[in-house]
């Protein structure tokens, strides 16, 4: 992700990508929850499928439901599942309780539920997007289960 405001901060400080993405959610949180909740290529193309990603349980069985037509493009696909990863991350910090996002060090961002469980979902967008499975709405079922 391109961000011209954060690449001058990092350069005025010397800071690493990671130093960036732990201040951003350190200064403003709903900020930088914001900006992993844009997932543009994957919104873009449940748009071009009809489907509506309003941040709800519901819309990631929309996504289940999907042509994997992004298989079919080895550039495209590990956008997708990241981009779906971020979605499912973002879906489970709007509507999970006590359920956040969390950046582990090297900055690897993961949803950190209220039992204390970190939720890898950038690696279940990917898994979801290679093969289909598990389906991003069981990995949202297992969390809002608080498993």
């Amino acid at each position: 992700m391109n961000i011209p405001f954060l690449d001058s901060w990092r350069r005025r400080r010397g800071g690493e990508r990671t130093t960036v993405l732990v201040s951003a959610f350190d200064r403003d949180p709903e900020g930088a929850a914001g900006l992993l909740a844009e997932c543009a290529l994957l919104r873009a193309r449940a748009q071009e499928a009809g489907v509506l990603l309003d941040d709800t349980p519901r819309s990631l069985e929309a996504l289940d439901q999907l042509p994997p037509r992004w298989r079919e493009d080895p550039e495209e696909l590990p956008w997708v599942g990241n981009d779906a990863g971020l979605y499912l991350g973002t879906v489970i910090v709007r509507t999970v309780p006590g359920a956040v996002w969390d950046v582990l060090p090297g900055g690897r961002a993961v949803v950190r539920l209220a039992s204390g469980r970190e939720i890898d979902v950038v690696g279940a967008g990917l898994d979801w997007a290679i093969t289909g499975s598990p389906q991003l709405s069981q990995t949202y079922g297992e969390a809002a289960e608080g498993r």
